[in-house]
């Protein structure tokens, strides 16, 4: 679609017409002066069939566990002008999120009496930022277009925002189902802004996989084998969705395949070849606090619920809840080295208000009891 001379009215009664062309141009400079590293247009009808049968068949085998909303709205997900009717463009941002100076993910990982939270969730909560800077962009195309139409996305609702980011030339997806930039690797987030505005699209720089090759390196490390397939993930068996989405017990058998990983997993990320590229974040909502890129599980798990709450403000850890806190802390401290510190930790939490945490904190007591016995 060849759209660099076209030129659109926001308002039958005006009769200034829009550079769209430049506007797209303004838009990209905006949003990287707003934060944003890289900011692509992708048109909203675009073919979208094959991700869309991919989505139901993923549905179909169950595969989204007990996340029901990714369910309840259809086809809303690759129609955009479903979900918000006159939806004609989509522009797609990614902003980098590694923090500085974090520890060594690998270093802690294998430490296992430490906690490993993954390394997008050491700072603020990034649908915060991302939704207030989009909305800043959006605020600059309104002040030169007039009102228009727009609806902003992070996460938050029902939006394929790999697929478009793809449509748009951000990246491709990867075959852990990332998205995947030859600029940053994968430590990035996605958001995205629904509009009425006929902007010139960008190309796709390639299908799914493209760039991945042979590697299966993400496939292949994944603690959980998760990955059942190239680009499709059994969320029931990832240790993001088991420590995040799932709001039960954890499955028996998957908790000592968890390790000490309390909050998300970065396996497949720290594993992918194209992560040489990553880009460490300037955005200082995204910087490490409260040292949570190196901390032990027995200080987490002494936290109260103020402690949690107070110095979680503002975290998306914060919205797994206090209880599900303990019982993913609770499964990392069952998985670490015996020691008699961890065994009175486990202890202290045994009449918990919480019958699910007192399950997990009873099994991970009996982990600690084989380990006693040389078991």
């Amino acid at each position: 679609m060849n759209t660099t001379h076209e030129k659109v009215s926001k308002n039958k009664n005006d009769c200034q017409a829009i550079d769209v062309a430049g506007l797209a141009q303004e838009i990209k400079t905006w949003g990287r002066a707003l934060g944003f590293h890289d900011v692509r247009i992708a048109d909203a009808r675009a073919d979208m069939s094959e991700a869309e049968t991919g989505m139901f068949q993923w549905l179909d085998k169950a595969y989204h566990g007990e996340m029901d909303y990714m369910a309840k709205h259809g086809a809303k997900r690759s129609r955009p002008y479903e979900l918000e009717p006159g939806t004609q463009r989509i522009i797609s941002v990614r902003m980098n999120y590694f923090p500085p100076k974090a520890a060594e993910s690998w270093s802690v990982i294998h430490q296992g009496e430490k906690a490993f939270i993954s390394r997008y969730a050491l700072g603020r909560d990034y649908h915060k930022v991302l939704r207030s800077r989009m909305q800043k962009l959006a605020d600059k195309i309104q002040a030169v277009v007039g009102p228009f139409k727009y609806r902003v996305f992070s996460d938050s609702a029902p939006v394929m925002e790999v697929e478009w980011a793809q449509k748009a030339g951000l990246g491709w997806r990867g075959k852990h189902t990332l998205l995947l930039s030859r600029q940053a690797g994968s430590y990035f987030f996605l958001g995205e802004i629904y509009t009425d505005l006929l902007l010139p699209v960008d190309e796709p720089i390639g299908a799914k996989g493209s760039f991945c090759g042979s590697c299966t390196k993400c496939i292949d490390i994944c603690p959980t084998q998760a990955i059942v397939a190239p680009f499709e993930v059994d969320a029931r068996r990832c240790i993001s969705y088991l420590t995040i989405e799932l709001k039960n017990s954890i499955p028996e058998p998957l908790r000592p395949l968890i390790g000490n990983r309390i909050y998300g997993c970065d396996d497949c990320q720290l594993v992918c070849p194209w992560n040489k590229f990553a880009q460490i974040t300037e955005e200082t909502d995204f910087h490490v606090r409260h040292g949570l890129d190196d901390v032990t599980l027995v200080e987490l798990f002494g936290w109260s619920q103020e402690e949690f709450d107070t110095k979680l403000a503002g975290s998306p850890i914060r919205r797994i809840g206090y209880p599900q806190w303990l019982r993913n802390i609770a499964v990392g401290l069952g998985n670490a080295p015996y020691s008699q510190e961890i065994v009175q930790a486990l202890e202290g939490r045994l009449d918990n208000p919480s019958a699910m945490v007192r399950e997990h904190v009873q099994w991970a007591l009996e982990q600690h009891q084989l380990k006693k016995l040389g078991k």
